[in-house]
């Protein structure tokens, strides 16, 4: 009698955790269909797949950080669908719509503009701000697909966290001057407080070179070639080891990987750290040779070269023809203005910053 009262519990026990493994693992078969557009193949699954970020520079847009937002939301598109995205951003007068019908991209992300209407493209649900993700009729096994991912994306908890950080304004000091206390200076402060670790700085002062660069913007451009985040040459970028300076964690690599050897080169003269963060700033805005310029005629003429203040007054008699001739200065004549102003408005920032966000 005990022998078949066991093997009864044996046999209810055996049923009841397949019943459980069936009630657990179902709702993950669901989310898995549904992120293959209910198919049982994932059409994106291996594929090599290149989307165009068309929303302009956000530095001076209205519109938010919408390429940022778009770029990090393409890595999340990525990593669900098991395929390998190359992201590029559109420059100036630059249209991907043309290269959308023709197959050299497979995903535009632009603003809602006529051009989208026409034929032989397909117009999935705004993500952000003004912002839709385009592709090409090719099939309605793609379209699905990425229109019930991005349906699923937009009630997941991880959108509305993103949403959250990218919406926002990030002016430290209108933040400041309305008496604004947060632990958010910026979409990216996760990388920030990593990156300044590296540097031994204040991650709030890495913030404010940041927000000096670019406005916390991915897709900004400088007349001379400088992108990204921290406004990387692309010839720094490679003597770095990076290529793809529109990555944000990549810029933010190069970035403050020139900063620590500029800071390296200054350490040597036992400087304040203060004044260490200062000429390091300088040289990351000027070039160290300038920096270096500066620093040897201060000494040439009896001025504190350890302070940077005592440096700012000097720097208008680089600007005279007569300092051709002193033989402190390498490079020649240094106007200074840009320079000067940089290191002001960093340490400005820096400021509002630490006001809005007062805890390390």
């Amino acid at each position: 009698m005990m022998r078949l009262l066991a093997e009864k519990t044996k046999t209810r026990l055996r049923y009841l955790t397949v019943s459980v493994m069936i009630i657990c693992i179902t709702p993950l078969c669901e989310k898995g269909r549904m992120l293959n557009g209910a198919h049982s193949s994932n059409v994106f699954a291996g594929k090599d797949i290149t989307c165009a970020i068309d929303l302009g520079d956000d530095m001076y847009g209205s519109h938010g950080l919408e390429t940022g937002f778009n770029y990090e939301l393409l890595g999340r598109f990525s990593k669900d669908n098991h395929c390998n995205v190359r992201i590029i951003a559109a420059g100036k007068n630059e249209d991907y719509i043309d290269s959308l019908l023709n197959g050299k991209v497979d995903i535009v992300i632009t603003h809602e503009v006529d051009s989208l209407d026409q034929d032989g493209i397909n117009i999935l649900k705004k993500m952000m701000g003004c912002s839709v993700w385009a592709i090409k009729d090719a099939g309605q096994n793609k379209t699905r697909q990425l229109d019930n991912w991005i349906s699923y994306m937009l009630n997941s908890d991880d959108f509305k966290e993103m949403h959250n950080r990218y919406s926002k304004s990030y002016n430290p000091h209108r933040m400041a001057e309305k008496g604004i206390r947060t632990d958010m200076a910026s979409p990216y402060d996760q990388l920030i407080r990593k990156y300044a670790a590296d540097l031994g700085w204040d991650w709030r002062m890495l913030a404010a070179v940041l927000y000096q660069e670019s406005r916390f913007s991915i897709n900004s451009r400088s007349s001379r070639g400088a992108q990204g985040l921290m406004q990387v040459m692309p010839q720094t970028g490679l003597y770095y080891g990076i290529d793809d300076l529109l990555d944000p964690e990549k810029n933010l690599k190069a970035g403050t990987s020139h900063l620590l050897r500029l800071q390296k080169i200054f350490a040597k003269y036992d400087l304040q750290k203060d004044e260490l963060i200062k000429f390091t700033l300088a040289a990351y805005n000027a070039g160290e040779g300038r920096v270096a310029d500066c620093r040897n005629f201060a000494s040439a003429i009896g001025v504190d070269n350890t302070n940077w203040d005592e440096i700012t007054k000097i720097i208008p008699l680089m600007r005279e023809d007569a300092i051709l001739e002193e033989e402190s200065v390498r490079l020649g004549k240094f106007q200074g203005h840009e320079t000067i102003a940089y290191v002001e408005n960093v340490m400005s920032h820096y400021q509002a910053i630490c006001s809005i966000c007062p805890v390390i």
